[in-house]
């Protein structure tokens, strides 16, 4: 290296005062409130990358679950196989090149009904995961409280399991403390009922060389719904609307004029298709669900929607109070999506551009498998699967073919009526509660039972890990005393009620239990009483029978009141431990388990 001659050095300081001066003087005299602007430009786009709903999908979701059907110009429908940590972290490295102002963000439920590999561990391998992504905020979903507000919190800070320590060991094989998620986790409408105070950040700001975004971040109001009583103890949950606009005004008080919201509550579009077009005109077209009263009572103040809950995609325009176009979207679940939303920044308002002329331009990407994958992530995944094989590879059944469940788009899937058989199975003894009945909520059937082997077990081989990924809350199972009339009300609640009126929650049940489900009726009609019938008799309202279903909708979640009123209570074993019996019982591995017809429902449409 050679040194600048003295009499050069002081050349190019007289230089620089030179031009610093003049550029005073040309800032001195512009106009007062004249904008600044950088590089001479006035607007910049900001690029709004979004997911929701992983569920700790750190691998690709198997079977139905892990596709995404795609509409061609010709009308027909294309099936992707999609999802897994290690694409979607490349499919988003590869979205942001190029792009300044770059914005990651997710809509709750990132943990939470998560596969072996990160449930296992408490979620820790989909936090690191996370990091790794550069994940800029999320909101809490429903399930980020499966586990109660200490467990969330531990996510947020760090720190190891209170029962389960630390999993892995770090330098000298001492204990390597989980240090918890780089972002922030966004609760605006959760407060602690005792003190009032935030359970965590209500917003975040954005902030890159002079632009400023506001995120705020928040559950759904029914949260208590949908989740354990223990899971939601000692919090409260505000609405949707009236938190968005609080901290929306407390951010424009700030300055902050450009804001979007992450929301975990959701809409169901008009079509399964991810590439749907929502806006297009007409009747039964569009989105229907809880978003959309949402989206159009949202304070103008807010620019865009990054929604979730409903595991659908959809990108679709609804004007908000002012009558001005905002973008609303999802993008599915399990990582098999995610949204690209552009927002022109003004420097000058500090805000972004929303007019019926100029607004926000959105679009859902299919997550495929046709890009090479994140070494990072498949090291981090290689890395707990190594620590969860000795539990995860251990065969516990075998099958015929895919035994379709959360990836199924009918009302009574294959799979649910094998859970709620298992259930009945292991409750119907005198001594393990009696029941004659069993109700498995469709929400609770996390995933298929894929035919086609997806390591090295074999086809047909069902494991551990793949069981767990089906049931992993692990809830215990109770039997209760339900009237006839009672039985009768939980399968009317399912089509009826706040909660469940416009976006039915279809009840999976046992063998010998059938009815009809006439949907060209309304509400509670749409069960067809007289229909109704055990072992092929007439259900008696005035008969009193054993039920049998996991704590959540015995504690009447789902929207299921009904079942508070059950009594004479009986606590039994795990949902999960009553499935892993069921299949070491009937599906072995020289009689192995054919998938149900999925009869016991009639549809009359």
């Amino acid at each position: 290296m050679h040194a600048t001659p003295p009499r050069k050095r002081l050349a190019k300081r007289l230089a620089t005062t030179a031009v610093l001066a003049a550029t005073a003087g040309v800032l001195t005299a512009a106009p007062a409130g004249a904008a600044i602007f950088h590089h001479g430009h006035r607007t910049v786009d900001v690029q709004l990358l979004s997911f929701n709903d992983l569920h700790g999908n750190l691998e690709a979701p198997q079977g139905s679950s892990g596709t995404v059907t795609e509409d061609q110009p010709d009308g027909s429908k294309k099936v992707i196989a999609a999802g897994g940590m290690e694409y979607l972290a490349s499919a988003l490295r590869s979205a942001r090149r190029g792009h300044e102002y770059s914005i990651t963000a997710a809509a709750g439920d990132m943990i939470g009904a998560s596969p072996l590999v990160s449930g296992l561990f408490h979620d820790e391998p989909t936090i690191e995961a996370l990091n790794k992504l550069k994940l800029d905020a999320t909101s809490v979903g429903n399930h980020e409280f499966d586990e109660g507000k200490d467990e969330l919190r531990r996510m947020q800070h760090g720190g190891c399991h209170p029962k389960d320590g630390c999993f892995e060991k770090g330098i000298f094989g001492k204990a390597k403390k989980f240090r918890g998620a780089d972002f922030p986790y966004l609760a605006a409408n959760v407060t602690e009922e005792k003190t009032g105070k935030q359970l965590l950040k209500p917003y975040t700001i954005w902030r890159h060389k002079g632009v400023k975004v506001g995120i705020i971040g928040l559950t759904l109001k029914d949260t208590p719904g949908v989740v354990t009583a223990e899971g939601v103890k000692g919090l409260k949950f505000a609405g949707e609307v009236e938190t968005i606009n609080k901290y929306a005004d407390e951010l424009d008080r700030k300055g902050v004029k450009a804001i979007v919201t992450l929301v975990h509550e959701g809409g169901m579009p008009a079509s399964g298709s991810y590439n749907y077009d929502c806006d297009t005109p007409g009747a039964g077209a569009g989105i229907s669900g809880p978003i959309v009263d949402i989206a159009k009572k949202v304070s103008p103040k807010v620019d865009a929607l990054i929604t979730g809950h409903t595991h659908q995609a959809y990108n679709c325009t609804i004007p908000d109070p002012a009558g001005n176009p905002r973008t609303v979207t999802s993008a599915a679940s399990f990582g098999r999506l995610y949204t690209d939303t552009t927002l022109t920044y003004d420097r000058r308002t500090k805000d972004f551009v929303r007019t019926p002329v100029q607004h926000a331009r959105a679009a859902n990407h299919v997550v495929d498998h046709d890009r090479p994958k994140a070494a990072d992530m498949t090291a981090l995944i290689d890395r707990w699967k190594k620590l969860a094989a000795p539990v995860a590879n251990r065969p516990v059944g075998y099958i015929t073919a895919d035994i379709n469940g959360r990836g199924s788009d009918a009302y009574e899937k294959p799979l649910g009526d094998v859970l709620a058989d298992a259930q009945l199975e292991a409750l119907a003894p005198a001594d393990k509660g009696g029941a004659q009945i069993a109700f498995m909520n469709a929400g609770g059937v996390r995933s298929d039972l894929a035919y086609k082997a997806s390591g090295d077990e074999g086809d047909g081989v069902v494991t551990y890990g793949e069981a767990f990924t089906v049931q992993p809350f692990t809830n215990l199972m109770q039997t209760a005393d339900l009237t006839g009339a009672q039985v009768i009300s939980v399968l009317k609640q399912q089509v009826s009620g706040p909660v469940n009126g416009s976006q039915p929650k279809i009840l999976q049940i046992s063998k010998g239990l059938t009815y009809t489900l006439d949907l060209t009726k309304s509400g509670a009609d749409r069960v067809v009483t007289s229909s109704v019938r055990l072992d092929g008799r007439p259900i008696d309202p005035a008969k009193t029978y054993r039920v049998a279903a996991n704590v959540f909708l015995m504690g009447g979640g789902d929207g299921f009141p009904a079942f508070t009123e059950a009594k004479n209570k009986a606590n039994g074993a795990s949902d999960l431990d009553v499935f892993l019996a069921y299949l070491g019982a009937h599906a072995k591995k020289d009689a192995p388990l054919a998938p149900p017809k999925a009869d016991r429902i009639t549809i009359v449409k």
